[in-house]
């Protein structure tokens, strides 16, 4: 599924959330998701389960660390949320580079282009964010 397919099927409810404006936070949605599917693909080896188990924590970690600190406000304490995505954006990607056995080489590249995408616009957004304090 593509990022167009993938945000035509988002609820309207989280479209319209102000968050939704955020780059970082579209993508490691749409991340989550893909995540999802690729887990699938891990769990078909036994070896894979414990590297299914922790991608989808940290990968589910990402955006989940935007919402908590997006609705804490704004300025330092968003800054450290966003500080706490980053970290589990890089473990994601570690998580991939485990499983990379199990799962197809496009597959891989496209994580990893689509993590360092996610990595440099929460690197931005939380110097912007302390920038505010």
């Amino acid at each position: 599924m593509d990022y167009e397919e993938w945000e035509a099927q988002v609820p309207e409810e989280i479209r319209q959330d102000p968050l939704w404006k955020m780059e970082a936070y579209r993508l490691a949605l749409y991340l989550y998701d893909l995540a999802w599917e690729d887990c699938e693909r891990l769990l078909s080896d036994p070896r894979g389960r414990a590297v299914a188990e922790q991608l989808i924590r940290s990968v589910g970690s990402i955006c989940a660390n935007i919402e908590e600190g997006y609705g804490r406000g704004f300025g330092k304490v968003f800054g450290q949320f966003l500080g706490y995505s980053l970290g589990s954006t890089r473990e994601s990607r570690g998580w991939y580079y485990r499983g990379r056995r199990l799962l197809t080489e496009e597959v891989i590249r496209a994580r990893y282009s689509l993590l360092t995408q996610i990595t440099g616009l929460l690197v931005i957004a939380r110097n912007q964010q302390y920038a505010r304090t």
